[in-house]
């Protein structure tokens, strides 16, 4: 017999296998589609827009696109909503996929798309260098891939369904806590960050911090990726859904809340001198100049932003002495930052940035210096190899230090004890440092950042919405001091207080912050989430590796078919 119209099937992609939930109908018959089990394969002629995406070139472009598009979820567009759809394009491509390595592929490219467009603003540092960053990063993304069309791919049953709207995004976690290292940017861009302006996903951050708000946003777009493209699991995938609502809910209602513990007021100083000749002392004047008229206000703590005091004023005693004098005008300690050579407490001496707190009598010994460091902004990871960065960027002439512990700082009597958490530039995108900062006993979380350099991108509203979320985490209110912009606070629940300081001001602003006690689940617990997801993960590796334990092994071949042109008995004919 000869085969008109096509190849034979000699394999059939993992996703659509018998044995993986019920996706095959019952005894393996041919649906009208042509597809062995009922279902169209996700490699098949028949996936949703396959056909369209035929060319490699086209599919890649899709695929940049679709990974990108859920930079649109933050600041500065600030579309919070479309986050919970955003990547459901991407799930899609993923789905047709046909073959594994080319759902591997398919998860790359879009995890480049998204590296890319979540850090865009630091083309103007990093220039061709942030493109091999994007393609290292995207890597991150390939074992999700796999894992999205294993799930997705095929006709899944409603068995399979449920899992992938537990296991999709327990798979997506795993790529935010590995990227999360400070060597390989830091959490940056966290899809639960998104979300730092809801109300009600920033109670859920409070139950299971940002890594829950982004297994909660992962679970949605997998559902709705669900209902669009698999009929048979639209029942399934709605419940789901619905399900995901009740927990929200559930968590609103009976999650523990911040008890009210009095308020403080604190006031954020912005100079907004972004560069030029001499801006390095211009800030340092424009500083003073907008703290003396706090003077009366009362205010119980003033905070400069990072890199607010330069080395060479630092390393004067005039310097000290200004600032002094400051401190008894206004009544209030001043926490500055110092970007200067210092030496710390054990003796190592070399290039700090430092949190100083400055009382009536001068730098009163609290200081703090900055732990996780910016990679090629403030250090060359493995300098050796990468130092030509610098010759292409605006890589780091030289190494800072990091600092070797945190520190808690308490306040004179004056201003009733208050004992405060310091942190420094992207230290607050790291949940862990926020979360032990309050467990040391700190009342109010304080961010000294400068983003001068990125002062027309969508960095520094990005990084201000940061603040919401470390409180919301902790239940402790926080202020978020910047030189140039977004300067903002932020309440025990993550709700703003009072008026920000746009990238436009030059001003000082005073913030009465409500103090709060108790703990957050969060803060209790830690990140539950993470290891939730590692659960379902193995879990889903176990039933694997069993049902491959289980699976009969391949029986002798059969002997070879015969065509018209010609048999093992008759060649030729």
């Amino acid at each position: 017999m000869r085969i008109r119209g096509g190849r034979l099937p000699v394999g059939r992609n993992a996703a659509d296998t018998s044995g993986s939930g019920g996706s095959g109908t019952p005894g393996g018959g041919t649906s009208p589609g042509g597809t062995p089990g009922g279902g169209s394969t996700s490699g098949g002629r028949d996936s949703t827009g396959a056909g369209r995406l035929a060319s490699p070139w086209t599919r890649a472009a899709a695929l940049l696109l679709a990974g990108a598009l859920p930079a649109l979820a933050f600041p500065a567009p600030g579309l919070w909503w479309f986050a919970y759809v955003a990547l459901v394009p991407w799930l899609l491509l993923i789905r047709t996929a046909r073959s594994p390595r080319r759902a591997a592929l398919d998860g790359w490219i879009g995890g480049i798309g998204f590296v890319i467009a979540v850090h865009h603003w630091l083309m103007p540092s990093l220039h061709v260098f942030i493109v091999l960053l994007a393609a290292l990063l995207g890597l991150l993304w390939a074992p999700w891939g796999l894992l999205v069309s294993r799930l997705l791919g095929g006709a899944p049953s409603a068995l399979r369904a449920v899992a992938a709207v537990v296991v999709v995004p327990s798979g997506w976690l795993m790529i935010e806590l590995v990227r999360s290292w400070e060597g390989l940017g830091g959490p940056w861009g966290l899809l639960g960050a998104s979300q730092w302006e809801v109300a009600p996903a920033l109670r859920v951050a409070s139950v299971g911090g940002v890594w829950l708000v982004s297994l909660l946003v992962l679970a949605v777009n997998t559902g709705v990726a669900l209902l669009i493209a698999v009929p048979r699991a639209r029942t399934a995938a709605g419940v789901l859904l619905v399900v995901c609502a009740l927990s929200v809910t559930a968590m609103w209602a009976w999650a523990p809340r911040p008890s009210s513990a009095g308020t403080v007021r604190i006031a954020v100083v912005q100079p907004g001198i972004v560069e030029g000749p001499g801006s390095v002392a211009r800030r340092l004047d424009r500083g003073e100049e907008l703290t003396r008229p706090l003077a009366g206000r009362d205010v119980d703590l003033v905070v400069w932003g990072e890199s607010s005091i330069g080395a060479g004023a630092w390393e004067r005693p005039e310097t000290a002495r200004r600032l002094a004098e400051l401190s008894r005008l206004v009544g209030a300690d001043l926490l500055v930052n110092v970007d200067a050579r210092q030496t710390d407490g054990s003796g190592r001496s070399g290039i700090f940035k430092s949190a100083v707190l400055v009382g009536p009598g001068g730098p009163t010994g609290d200081r703090y210096d900055k732990m996780r460091l910016v990679p090629f902004g403030e250090y060359v990871p493995a300098r050796s190899l990468l130092g030509w960065a610098t010759s292409v960027g605006k890589a780091a002439g030289e190494d800072r230090l990091r600092g070797d512990r945190q520190v808690v700082m308490t306040l004179p009597d004056g201003a009733r004890g208050l004992r405060i958490g310091p942190l420094v530039c992207f230290e607050t995108a790291f949940p862990d440092m926020s979360r032990r900062l309050v467990r040391d006993g700190a009342q109010v979380l304080v961010a000294q950042s400068a983003t001068s350099t990125f002062q027309d991108s969508w960095a520094p509203a990005q990084h201000a919405s940061l603040g919401a979320l470390r409180a919301a985490e902790n239940g402790r209110p926080m202020v978020h001091s910047t030189l140039t912009g977004i300067s903002a606070a932020y309440g025990p629940g993550g709700e703003r207080v009072g008026r920000p300081l746009g990238t436009d001001a030059s001003a000082a602003e005073v913030f009465d912050l409500p103090l709060a006690g108790g703990q957050t689940l969060y803060g209790r617990l830690g990140d539950w989430p993470v290891y939730g997801a590692f659960a379902a993960l193995a879990a889903l590796c176990a039933v694997e590796g069993l049902r491959a334990l289980r699976r009969p092994a391949p029986g002798p071949p059969g002997p070879p078919a015969h065509t018209v042109h010609g048999s093992p008995g008759r060649p030729g004919h």
